[in-house]
């Protein structure tokens, strides 16, 4: 049977995160957000950035920012951590310096997506292309040579949105996978926050359950202790659920830390020492809480220096690689975030999308020129959105927090992710209630939103997961005789990605 139209609303469209009941219950019948009579705008602010037509206050855009902070505030110091420790040829990452200019990066270009996208997406150095930049950093070019790749790799993308193409991409992706991608994503998320808790870990033959199958150590008990308390102040509609969640758990993980002298899980090796120890920052009180920032990473880049490193069509099929990560992640969280939050459309699209994907395409070239590595958007203002966030707001208050962050990077390094990972899971399971809109009976759409929801997790990459639906569906589709329901972009999309998969042999050849 052709798919049918849905309605957008998600977790989201039931009432976020500390409604009343009255308030959810006005929500159930709730008209979408174009739909009733409009919403006469209280002052400037409240036009610019249309918190009331949103449904939305002041009050919930900046709590809902503060948990966005909170919530990736880790990627203040996980960014420097990845990126200081490689194997960096010709170049040793200075841990301070990628600390600053991480949060600088991240803060205005959070600032600026909330004052032109004006909708509540943080952005920051994506760890998935960081993974693909570390392999090509030690093993064939300069670090400057592989961010003049990045660079290249964000003005195309932009050039890809200034023409419509990024945004035709968006909306060319069917509803069924769209769906697909959000509960996908909620999944994702909830195996991260495991992940960074120590809950799940790598193991024979795949993960391993906690420390020899068990849930040993504080860390862990801290970790349980937020999930529990989070979970119950979102079942009973608390205002700021997640924030308090992180809020608790960072101050008994500071109290465990003084008592018990835990330490770090890893050593200085880098290898695991201690099981039962914090898994990224030990959560104790700093010494000081303001440093000054240094920004000397800063404008480290050689534009065309990777071109004669490697030769043009290798550095172009480096770009591509990280080209294709960059473009679908954003389109995997748009969706997903959105859905979270009932701003989509009835075809799953973010309305005035254009942008939103022009700053995170700006973001990718900003973060390479900065030296810190492509800047994208990040799934976990998903969290922020489950408090209440709806508009730009949110992301300013976001992003004046990095800012801040770059003058009390020891302050920020207080928040274990055992502190963090609770808010994760919870939003996940408010993500995954999407799932109940899918389409169950045809396998031609079945199989390829399971191929989407299953490779995000298990190949911890959103961009696996909607190639692999891509592709499937593609095929599927034709295969049953409905290739002309097929978007004629959706072929561009799945070739691209069939040249994705296909990377490595290439890269061989070449």
């Amino acid at each position: 049977m052709p798919e049918k139209s849905r309605p957008s609303g998600g977790a989201g469209a039931a009432g976020h995160v500390g409604d009343t009941p009255a308030d959810v219950s006005a929500g159930a019948s709730r008209p979408r957000r174009s739909e009733g009579p409009r919403i006469r705008p209280r002052n400037g602010l409240d036009r610019f950035f249309s918190i009331s037509a949103r449904r939305s206050t002041v009050g919930r855009e900046v709590r809902g920012g503060l948990t966005t902070f909170f919530t990736m505030a880790y990627i203040v110091v996980l960014n420097p951590i990845i990126l200081s420790g490689a194997d960096i040829t010709g170049a040793t990452l200075p841990f301070g310096a990628v600390a600053a200019v991480t949060a600088l990066v991240a803060g205005v270009l959070t600032i600026l997506m909330g004052v032109v996208g004006r909708y509540p997406f943080a952005l920051a150095a994506g760890l998935g292309i960081n993974a693909i930049v570390a392999v090509f950093a030690a093993t064939q070019l300069a670090w400057p040579e592989i961010m003049g790749l990045i660079v290249v790799e964000g003005l195309l993308i932009t050039v890809l949105v200034l023409t419509g193409f990024r945004k035709a991409v968006f909306e060319a992706i069917p509803p069924q996978l769209k769906t697909a991608i959000a509960v996908g994503i909620g999944f994702f998320l909830t195996i991260i926050g495991l992940a960074d808790a120590g809950v799940i870990r790598p193991g024979t033959p795949l993960i391993s359950f906690g420390v020899g199958g068990q849930l040993a150590g504080w860390p862990l008990l801290v970790f349980v202790v937020g999930l529990l308390l989070t979970a119950v102040l979102v079942v009973r509609r608390v205002r700021g659920a997640l924030l308090i969640g992180i809020v608790v758990s960072t101050v008994l993980a500071i109290v465990v830390e003084a008592v018990a002298s835990i330490g770090p899980r890893t050593g200085a090796d880098g290898s695991e020492a201690n099981p039962r120890g914090w898994a990224l920052q030990v959560p104790s009180l700093p010494s000081e809480v303001v440093s000054a920032p240094d920004l000397s990473l800063v404008g480290q880049f050689s534009l065309f220096g990777g071109f004669e490193r490697i030769g043009v069509v290798a550095a172009l099929l480096v770009v591509f690689s990280i080209m294709i990560a960059d473009f679908f992640d954003t389109v995997g969280t748009v969706t997903a975030v959105g859905a979270e939050g009932d701003l989509l459309d009835e075809r799953r699209n973010l309305p005035g999308s254009q942008p939103v994907l022009l700053v995170d395409s700006v973001a990718a070239a900003a973060g390479g020129a900065a030296g810190v590595s492509s800047n994208t958007t990040y799934i976990e203002s998903a969290s922020g959105v489950a408090d209440g966030a709806r508009t730009g707001l949110a992301s300013v208050v976001t992003g004046v927090l990095f800012l801040l962050a770059m003058f009390f990077t020891p302050l920020v390094q207080v928040v274990p992710s055992e502190a963090a990972a609770p808010a994760l899971v919870v939003v996940g399971a408010l993500m995954i209630t999407q799932i109940r809109t899918l389409e169950w009976d045809d396998m031609s759409l079945v199989i390829p939103a399971f191929l989407t929801i299953a490779l995000m997790p298990f190949t911890y990459s959103i961009t696996n997961g909607i190639g692999a639906g891509v592709i499937s569906y593609v095929l599927l589709r034709t295969a049953v005789g409905r290739g002309r329901e097929v978007h004629p972009l959706m072929w561009v999309i799945a070739a691209a990605f069939v040249v994705y998969f296909a990377l490595e042999p290439l890269q061989q050849l070449f």
